[in-house]
Parts: C-alpha cells; structure tokens; sequence
C-alpha cells in the first residue's frame, strides 16, 4: 500500500502527512516544517476505532435502533415536508461546521435555500471567527484570516499575540515564532506565555482597554507612522477622540497591565523592521469581540503594519476549514464567494450558477445561538439538521441548547462517532471522515488545499455529500442539481465564487494536484494567486484602511459578592473542539481524562480546595464540575476551564450567550462565576 499525501484532520495549520492505512508519517509542508503534535500523530487511530457510527440510527419508543438508508433518509423527507408545508420553509433549519470540507459547506448552504427554501441556517464558526471575520471586513474591506504566508513570520523582529496559545493548541505554529522578540497578551501564564520575551496578563475582558492605552503610548511617545497613516488610511482622526482618553495610566487601573509595559510595547513594535500583530479567540470571543479586534488592527495601523511586506495584522484561525467554511455559504447572511445574501447582484449571479429565479432565494436567518436558542419555540424551527457540530458540549449555556434541541418534532445529525448531540437525535446518519473522501480545505493563511481519499470509508458509511444529494432528490430536486463527486462539487463552487472577494475561480483540482500553492483570491486560472494581500491596496472602494473608533466597556457580566471571580475558557493540547474525537482516542483520554480548573493556590484554599479535589464552578446559568489544579501563576481573580468533556464537567454549562452585536459572537471568553466543594462523586 503506498503512501497518500495529505493533511491533518483538526486545525487551520493543517499540517502535512502522509497515511499509509492508519499510520500516520509527517510531511514537509510550509505550516509545519515536518513537525505534528500529539493530536495529529494519533489521527490514523480514530480510521479503524470501534466508535465508528456504520449504520444509519432511528429512534424507536426513545431508543436509537439500527435502519436503512432507504428508511432514514425517506423518514426525514417526510417529515421535513410536513414541517414545510404546514409551518413554512423556516420551521426547518440547518447547522454546519469549520471542519468541513469547501465542497460541504458549499453544498450544505445550496440546499439550505434551494431544496429546503429556509433561511435559518449557521454554523459553529459563529462560535470561532465570527469577530475577526467582522473586524477584518470593517477595517480592511475583506477578511482573510492571515492575509500572508505564516513562514513570514519567521522574519519577524517583534510578534504580539493576543489570546492565543498555539503551543497547545496548535504546537507546530511556534516554530514560525522564534525570529524575533515574542510578547504574549494573555490572563493565563499559558505555555505560550512561558515562551515570551513579555507577557501582560490583562483581567480577562478588559482587552479592549489594553489595546487603547498601547495605541495612546504610540501616539503621544512620537511612534506614530505618521506618512502611512496618511497615505493608506482614513479615519484616524475620530478614532483619536476616543483613544486621547485612555493614557496607559487609565488603561493600567482598568487591565491591571503596568503602564511601562504598555509603553514597552508601543516602542518595540515601532521600532521593529518587522512587526506582526496576530490575535485569536481569546481576545475575540467576546460580547465586544468584533470592538476588541478592531482595537488591536487600529494599533496595527499607526504603527504601519497592514500591507506591508514583511509585517502585518492576522487572525489565526481556529478550526480545520474555518477560513474556507465561513466563505462559501453556510453563515446566515452569506453566499458563495464571501458574498452577502442581500446583495441583489449576489444572488442573481448564484442563482444563475443553481439554475433558480434569484428571488426564491431566503434572505438573512439568524445567527447560530440566535437560531439555537428560537429551536422548537412558537415562530422558531421545529426541525434541525446538523452536519460537524456537536452543540451540547460546545455551545454556550450549554444546557438550555440541550433542552431546545429536546423540544424538537425532529433531529437529524450526520457525524462519524456518536457525540453527544449525536445521542439526543431522532435520526443518526453515518458519514465519512477525513482521510475517506476527497475534498478541499482552506487553511489560516487563505491557502487552497486537496485533502485525498486514502483509504475506503467502512462499509455502511456515505459522504455528506452523499446525504445531501439523496435528501435534496427525495425532496423534488431533478437530477444533477446536487452533485455527490467532489470535484464535481468543487467547480461549481468555482463559478459561483467568480468574481466574490474570496474568488476561487482559478482554482481547480488540476492545479492543486500539481502542487501549486495558490492563495486566494485566484480569479483565472492563469493567476498564481494572492498569498500577500493589501501591499498595493486595501480592499474598500477608496483602496484605503479604515481607523474605527471603538471604546471599552467591560465584560457583559459584572463580579459580584455571590459570583466574585471571572472563568475563562480554552482548549488543552490533547484536545480538539468538544473532544467527541479526540476523548475516543486512548493515547489522548490517558493523558487528560478529565475537566479540570485551574486556580491560584491562595482562591482555592480560600474555597476550602486543594490540589486534586473535585471543585464546584458555578454560574448564573449553571454548574460544571471540574478537578482542581493549583497554579501559582494564575490571577487569583481568574479560573480557568477547559471546554472538551462532557455531561457535568461541561464548562460551556456556565458560558455567557452574550452576543456580540455585530458579529453575533457569543461572550465564551468571560463570565462571573463562585469556587466551592463539590460534595458529590462526578462519577
């Protein structure tokens, strides 16, 4: 058996390796140097796991029982048309994922508003992105994760990264980090904190404020570019107003981060050759996320960073295709192509690539936990459809999503394991994983990637594309409409993202086959692609950036008396997303087997805990239950959790859905919480 070339199932890095069967070799390739972590050396374990979902499940009298395909797929038809015919097109809704394939998340959003004619559909980038994505767009008119080559990075003579830790979360990203002078933004004293030159450990939601006093010591210290400023952006007057206020002094009192470091930072990223700002969810999950990040761009702007080789401003993207699932069509106001639903020159160009009148297409629906919390309400979907999530461990008060997905007439989730969203469904439908289909990713520096079939999925088992195909034709779709061959899939995707900000025209499978590293926008196929954005423009109508004025205004939920310390959440390096793959993975539940929180010594003891003892994390929403570790370097203001178990050790049990008013980004990142024993046994 020879050896596939491809990439890893889990993050943006999607670092390259080879599969021969189930055993996993690393590959050169530009994000990972031949490097992988813990999480993408043991991915071949999870092709030939006995967890594997085979058959289609119904539920019978409250039991999940084994069917045909035949019989599951008619069972849905039939009720979603029920559901249509009686309740109208919006009873049913549709939620995707960032770990699916370009080809999936385009076809998922055409069968959203072509065969099922609904505009509720959303995915879990909601959760990751979505802050950035809005930043990016309102700063720079585009947003494109890293809009450079992450090996750019290695040229660097200062990184600033904020609430990032790709040390665990992504480990083969560091190598790109040792150039230069690295200073860490983060409440936690993280791995990736242990590596900086200076790290500032501002009070968790209190970014925004950090951000404005660096960019107050840029200006009032002479660190201004003043000349580029002037030639590439607009704006900077009014955003001034607001940041005049906000003297590292203030800022200091506010985040806790000593004025002399943020003036520190204001001189190093001034005087650099070379100089990045990257964040990353922890400064952009948040209710002010998309304010937080555009706070961190406007200092990336003074100091002449955007658009310039050799420097710039990036977000590093989280899940495996959340660059490429948030371009073409999942999001609830989006069309392939990055194009807005409501853009009447939208969708009469993909309306004519689907071959439908472009007013039947829906417009905007709700956001992802708008939608998951309307679930089974009166006006609210009685019928959900999920493909690449598993909502009950990774949504926000977790919970209440777990009694909305209860109240509905029908539950439909396509995953390979039975996660525990899984579980709760009325109908379960097998599908292939990574290393069984072909299919594209777009990684965090907007790169266009092939991810090969290597080995033939188990019996019993189909493509996504697959399901969607067959319930689109049971539901009066003709033939060919909804093609089940990737490439297939992957050229339409083309013709509809033609002329879109995130064009893919030029892309085809020929050319990625060939090894061709192309970037995108890719608008012909003579084009070599765009792997640096912005050196000669900017992508708003005036080729400028854009200052905006932003001011801070604290977390959603305040401390009080009853709830007097701030929980924050993230991942482990053994761990991905809700943990539904990686915790079947013995090497990887050995290693953490469990939810833990981390607390400074003197708060546990405080709460009567000590180190190892089963803690109870409650909120106003909830309670999660979680073993204690005692870390010296933690604010004693602060616990830390880690999002990927299940069942009572859920930290999204406590998690605040505060949205974001632009981004509709959830407040993951911040909430009021109290410590005490846990009296019973979690177990």
């Amino acid at each position: 058996m020879s050896a596939v070339a491809t990439h890893c199932p889990y993050c943006a890095l999607q670092c390259g390796m080879s599969l021969r069967g189930s055993d996993v070799q690393p590959r050169q390739f530009p994000t990972n140097a031949g490097g992988l972590c813990q999480k993408g050396w043991t991915s071949g374990s999870l092709l030939n796991s006995p967890a594997r979902l085979t058959t289609p499940l119904v539920r019978v009298d409250g039991e999940l029982v084994p069917s045909s395909w035949d019989d599951a797929l008619g069972l849905i038809a039939r009720k979603l048309t029920q559901l249509r015919e009686t309740s109208g097109a919006d009873s049913v809704a549709v939620f995707g994922g960032g770990g699916l394939t370009n080809e999936k998340s385009y076809l998922l959003g055409k069968f959203a508003r072509v065969a099922l004619g609904t505009s509720q559909i959303d995915y879990n980038g909601r959760f990751c992105m979505s802050s950035a994505a809005a930043a990016g767009n309102r700063a720079f008119g585009l947003d494109r994760g890293m809009p450079f080559p992450v090996t750019d990075l290695a040229e660097a003579d200062v990184v600033l990264l904020i609430g990032a830790n790709p040390a665990e979360t992504m480990p083969p990203f560091v190598q790109h980090l040792r150039g230069g002078e690295l200073i860490v933004v983060d409440p936690r004293r993280t791995p990736t904190a242990e590596l900086a030159g200076l790290h500032l450990a501002p009070a968790p939601g209190t970014d925004l404020a950090l951000a404005l006093g660096i960019l107050h010591a840029v200006v009032a210290d002479g660190h201004l570019d003043q000349s580029y400023v002037d030639s590439r952006t607009s704006g900077f007057e009014d955003m001034w107003r607001v940041v005049a206020r906000w003297w590292p002094e203030r800022a200091e009192r506010v985040t806790g981060v000593s004025a002399a470091d943020q003036r520190r930072v204001a001189a190093r990223l001034a005087a650099a050759r070379n100089a990045y700002i990257l964040t990353a969810r922890g400064t952009e999950q948040h209710a002010r996320g998309a304010d937080m990040v555009t706070a961190w761009i406007n200092v990336a702007l003074a100091v002449g960073l955007p658009g310039r080789k050799g420097s710039g401003f990036g977000c590093i993207t989280g899940q495996g295709n959340g660059q490429g699932g948030r371009e073409h069509g999942q999001k609830a106001d989006q069309l392939p192509g990055y194009r807005k639903i409501d853009d009447p020159a939208a969708r009469e160009h993909v309306a004519g690539v689907w071959g439908v009148p472009a007013d039947s297409l829906p417009g905007p629906g709700r956001s992802a936990y708008e939608l998951l919390d309307a679930l089974g309400t009166e006006g609210g979907p009685q019928a959900l459809m999920i493909f690449g999530s598993n909502l009950v461990v990774s949504a926000p008060r977790a919970a209440h999503i777990a009694d909305r997905l209860a109240a509905l007439d029908l539950l439909v989730v396509a995953d390979l394991v039975l996660s525990e969203t899984a579980a709760l469904a009325d109908v379960v439908l097998p599908v292939t994983q990574w290393a069984e289909e072909d299919g594209t990713m777009t990684n965090l520096e907007g790169r266009v990637l092939l991810r090969k079939r290597a080995v033939t999925p188990p019996e019993g088992v189909r493509t996504d594309l697959d399901v969607i195909a067959g319930l689109a034709k049971l539901l009066g779709q003709p033939d060919g409409r909804f093609p089940t061959d990737a490439e297939t899939v992957f050229t339409e995707l083309r013709e509809a993202s033609r002329g879109g900000l995130a064009d893919y025209s030029g892309v085809s499978y020929e050319r990625l086959r060939a090894g061709e590293a192309l970037y995108w926008p890719v608008p012909d196929v003579e084009h070599p692609g765009t792997p640096r954005m912005f050196l000669d423009r900017f992508a708003h109508a005036d080729g400028l950036a854009r200052f905006v004025a932003v001011d801070h205004s604290g977390p959603a939920e305040r401390t009080d008396d009853e709830f007097p310390l701030q929980a924050t959440t993230g991942r482990v390096l053994q761990h991905y997303q809700s943990g539904a793959q990686t915790r079947l993975v013995d090497e990887l539940a050995r290693a953490v087997p469990e939810v833990f929180v981390e607390v400074h010594p003197d708060t546990a003891a405080r709460a009567g805990l000590s180190e190892g003892d089963w803690a109870l994390v409650k909120s106003r929403r909830g309670e999660t239950r979680a073993r204690v570790r005692a870390v010296a370097s933690m604010r004693p203001d602060v616990v830390f959790l880690p999002f990927h178990f299940p069942g009572a050790q859920r930290a999204n049990l406590v998690t605040n859905p505060a949205l974001d008013p632009i981004s509709r980004m959830p407040e993951f990142k911040v909430c009021a919480v109290s410590l005490s024993r846990d009296e019973e046994d979690p177990a």
